[in-house]
C-alpha cells in the first residue's frame, strides 16, 4: 500500500512554460489533477478588487496560495493512482519565501511529502504569454524558474526538467519515468 508520498506529484517550473496544459493532457488520460492554487487566487482577487495579486503584494498572495494549496491537498480523498498538482504547496511557499525572507523550512514545517520526482517545465519564450493574469515577464519567470529548481534540490527532491517538446510527448515521459500508479 502506498502513501500519499508515493502518489502525490508535483508539475512545477518557469510560468509559461506549459504546466496547465501538461496538468490538461494527464487529466484527459484518466489521472487526478489539482490546478494551480495561483491562478484561482488572482481570478478571485481580479473579481472581487482584491490586492493578494503577485504583482501588487506578493506575500498576501503566496500566504493565499500556500493555504489553498494545503487545502487542497487536505481536501483530496484518498485514491489509487497519481494526483498530479500544478505547482502547490512547495511553490506557494517558495513565493512566500522570497516576499518575506521566511525560512523555506520554517513554511515547510508539518507539510506532508510529495513523490520525490518533481517534473520541471523549463523557461520556453516561443511559448510563453503575459496576460491579465500572468503580468510578469520572462525574465521574472527566469528568475522565479531557478529559485524554484535550487529549493526543489534543497529539500531533497529530484527534479527532471522536462524537454521542449509536444505536450503528448511531456505526458508520456512524466508517466515512463514515474512507472506504475501506486495502488
Amino acid at each position: 500500500m502506498s502513501d500519499r508520498r508515493d502518489q502525490h506529484v508535483i508539475l512545477s517550473g518557469c510560468s509559461g512554460g506549459g504546466k496547465t496544459t501538461l496538468l490538461a493532457e494527464l487529466a484527459r488520460r484518466g489521472h487526478a489533477t489539482v490546478p494551480e492554487p495561483g491562478r484561482r487566487i488572482v481570478a478571485e482577487e481580479m473579481a472581487c478588487g482584491g490586492t493578494a495579486l503577485p504583482w501588487t503584494d506578493l506575500a498576501a498572495f503566496a500566504r493565499r496560495a500556500l493555504a489553498l494549496a494545503t487545502a487542497d491537498r487536505a481536501a483530496l480523498e484518498p485514491r489509487k493512482g497519481w494526483v498530479f498538482f500544478d505547482r502547490g504547496v512547495i511553490d506557494a511557499a517558495v513565493a512566500l519565501s522570497h516576499a518575506t525572507g521566511q525560512p523555506l523550512a520554517t513554511l515547510l514545517q508539518g507539510q506532508p511529502l510529495f513523490h520525490p520526482r518533481v517534473f520541471l517545465v523549463p523557461p520556453w519564450r516561443e511559448i510563453f504569454e503575459a496576460d491579465a493574469e500572468r503580468r510578469h515577464d520572462m525574465e521574472e519567470g527566469l528568475r522565479e524558474y531557478h529559485r524554484l529548481k535550487a529549493a526543489y534540490r534543497r529539500l531533497g527532491y529530484d527534479p527532471l526538467v522536462l524537454p521542449r517538446t509536444s505536450t503528448a510527448m511531456r505526458a508520456d515521459l512524466v508517466l515512463d519515468r514515474l512507472g506504475p500508479p501506486p495502488v
